[in-house]
């Protein structure tokens, strides 16, 4: 596959994720979570979480996952759409939640929009089951 699964750099790798998850479409939201200091933030609490994919100097997929000492979180896994089903988005999770299961994490949550059933489809076939829940969220600034 020639492809490294390696931490986010800030500095060198900031534009080229955001590039990415805008040309992903549906499926990875944006917002203000995902400016230059919030991901600067992520990357210096948990560098181990935050990976990107990358082919021949360019950065073809991006995961971030979250652990809170008890349950484990992953945000935005995207992949160049037109390198999509070559394994690059399950190795990057397989990365992932072996680094969350090496930290002592036991379960793991993931958010999928509901216009992304091509996501839906591929965490399913990863083995993550639809939970039915209610999903809430509140703007704290």
């Amino acid at each position: 596959m020639g492809i490294e699964i390696r931490n986010y750099q800030d500095e060198t790798d900031f534009e080229r994720v955001t590039q990415l998850w805008l040309a992903c479409g549906p499926g990875v939201q944006l917002s203000r979570s995902d400016d230059h200091a919030e991901l600067r933030k992520k990357a210096e609490f948990a560098p181990d979480l935050f990976l990107v994919a990358e082919e021949q100097g360019s950065i073809v997929g991006t995961v971030i996952g979250g652990y809170d000492g008890r349950r484990g979180l992953v945000y935005h896994l995207a992949v160049v759409s037109r390198l999509r089903s070559r394994g690059i988005g399950s190795a990057l999770m397989l990365e992932l939640e072996t680094r969350l299961r090496d930290r002592g994490c036991l379960k793991c949550y993931l958010l999928v929009t509901k216009d992304n059933p091509g996501g839906l489809s591929f965490y399913r076939n990863q083995g993550w089951d639809v939970m039915d829940i209610h999903l809430l969220g509140k703007e704290l600034q």
